[in-house]
């Protein structure tokens, strides 16, 4: 998450400007239920705290009632699997805090789910909130002394296991807490194990999707992004019918595990998301449209005006993959849609930077911007439509 330092002149340039400007004004078209906004705060956890977002949005609509399930539980389980992976491989796999939406399912199939009360964020240094900068400089240190390291072989405990693995365990350990084994919720017993399948959720329930041309439409592969470690598999749809699983999943209740590019200047710190029509704009020269252009990006962070919109090629988003100008960025949860003044259609978001911008940790992403810099979603398989499930063989 990138940092904006804005100086006092152009906080009251934009206050100025905001108070000439009429602003969004949006009207909710359809709203599935979420839970709680919650703060990754100073840790590279947005893939667990957006995907066990989508996870508890599952339950509400599943008629499950309300979880608040613990986002360190798995980020533990996560960096430990991630440790593994990048030893067998020698560093060619990274280790870093980043994740996929997939180590959430993954994870809870694998290990379970333990509500939030049992293993939340901070408490082993007396905080309420995520800060894995010192976690990650030990860690990061530890596992680079191995994988990277001039070892012949490396040393075993006398049941075999390799001693590194205790270490780094211990450091997680120090710094997230120990995993419980069991625990009591509402008055009963569970492992995570059995906690999970209490659920009635199913990992086998849920796909990944993407849209990219380097691979063939209406097959899987395994998406080349470097926290996409476990070498998860997406199915491949054109981008027209990508976006037609956004509509449907929405109006008929589901919500979506969304990945995205979050770098653009039209991603703003204070709720909406646009891809600005630059040769739109260029016809409206002089006008203020063109000045909304040209304003710096950090002015661009506090200006809130509807304005022509980019519709992307598929090969344009091909072309942004390509060079690394659409990267693996952040996952959010969208949960509806809505419609500006103008009639220009959004997507409703939950972000995991607490209760911040204009709309309390809410975003407005138009379809514009999630049509070109979407990376990946993760949805229940009946949350696409049945033409395109037969097409995928789902």
């Amino acid at each position: 998450m990138k940092k904006f330092i804005i100086t006092l002149g152009t906080l009251l340039m934009a206050l100025s400007m905001s108070a000439q400007e009429s602003g969004f004004q949006f009207t909710t078209v359809k709203e599935n239920p979420i839970t709680s906004i919650k703060n990754q705060n100073r840790a590279g956890t947005c893939w667990c705290y957006s995907a066990l977002s989508f996870i508890e949005s599952e339950l509400l609509r599943m008629g499950k009632g309300e979880y608040d399930f613990s986002e360190m539980y798995l980020v533990h389980h996560t960096y430990l699997d991630r440790a593994d992976k990048a030893v067998r491989t020698h560093g060619d796999v990274s280790f870093a805090q980043g994740g996929s939406f997939y180590d959430v399912i993954y994870g809870m199939e694998h290990y379970g789910l333990v509500p939030e009360e049992e293993m939340r964020p901070g408490v082993m240094y007396g905080e309420t909130l995520s800060n894995h900068n010192e976690l990650s400089a030990v860690s990061d240190a530890v596992v680079a002394a191995i994988a990277k390291g001039n070892h012949r072989s490396l040393q075993l405990d006398p049941n075999g296991q390799p001693l590194w693995k205790k270490a780094i365990k211990a450091v997680h350990d120090i710094y997230l807490g120990e995993c419980p084994e069991t625990f009591v919720y509402e008055g009963k017993e569970y492992t995570p194990m059995s906690f999970y399948e209490s659920t009635g959720l199913k990992a086998s329930d849920y796909v990944s999707l993407t849209s990219y041309t380097h691979h063939p439409f209406y097959s899987s592969f395994v998406l080349e992004i470097q926290d996409n470690w476990r070498w998860a598999q997406s199915y491949n749809l054109p981008i027209d019918e990508l976006l037609e699983v956004f509509d449907y999943a929405i109006e008929n209740g589901y919500t979506i595990a969304w990945g995205s590019d979050v770098s653009e200047n039209g991603f703003t710190r204070d709720g909406i998301a646009v891809m600005p029509d630059v040769e739109k704009v260029q016809e409206l020269s002089g006008s203020d449209m063109a000045r909304w252009l040209r304003l710096s990006p950090a002015e661009k962070q506090l200006t809130t005006k509807p304005q022509p919109q980019k519709w992307c090629t598929q090969e344009e988003r091909q072309q942004a993959y390509d060079n690394w100008e659409t990267t693996d960025d952040h996952g959010m949860l969208i949960y509806g849609k809505a419609v500006d003044q103008e009639g220009t259609e959004y997507y409703m978001v939950k972000n995991s930077w607490g209760e911040s911008g204009a709309y309390k940790g809410i975003w407005y992403a138009s379809k514009a911007f999630v049509r070109y810099k979407t990376m990946n979603i993760i949805v229940h398989k009946d949350a696409i439509p049945e033409a395109i499930r037969t097409k995928l063989g789902l």
